[in-house]
């Protein structure tokens, strides 16, 4: 298990039952295994971040991006969010909601394909 702040618990809950609508038409396609039989949290705490999708298994954290994501200080912050996931041994995949909304196949080969990399 990924080691988190326990502060952020509570938020996560929040943040569970209040999905954006592309968070929620990913998460339909991971649950319950759906990927390569492997389990996928949603707005999972790890180290001092809530990410919004993880799977232990394959290393891998799945962020989606709303516009505000492409202003400069959003930028940065996750710029700096993503070395400190990476420097955990954690792989991000970054997709802008719109994608997901709009090519959800696409979005889903490529996790389908980094997952299949990471259990080699």
């Amino acid at each position: 298990m990924e080691h988190y702040n326990q502060q952020l618990k509570q938020l996560s809950r929040t943040l569970r039952s209040n999905m954006t609508d592309a968070e929620q038409a990913l998460w339909h396609q991971l649950r319950r295994k759906q990927i390569q039989g492997l389990q996928f949290y949603r707005q999972k705490p790890l180290l001092s971040y809530i990410v919004d999708f993880y799977c232990p298994a394959a290393h891998l954290v799945i962020e989606l991006d709303g516009s505000q994501h492409f202003e400069a200080t959003h930028l940065v912050k996750d710029q700096k969010r993503d070395i400190d996931l990476a420097n955990a041994g954690l792989q991000v995949l970054r997709f802008d909601n719109r994608q997901v909304l709009l090519e959800m196949r696409a979005v889903l080969e490529v996790i389908n394909e980094v997952v299949g990399k990471s259990r080699v």
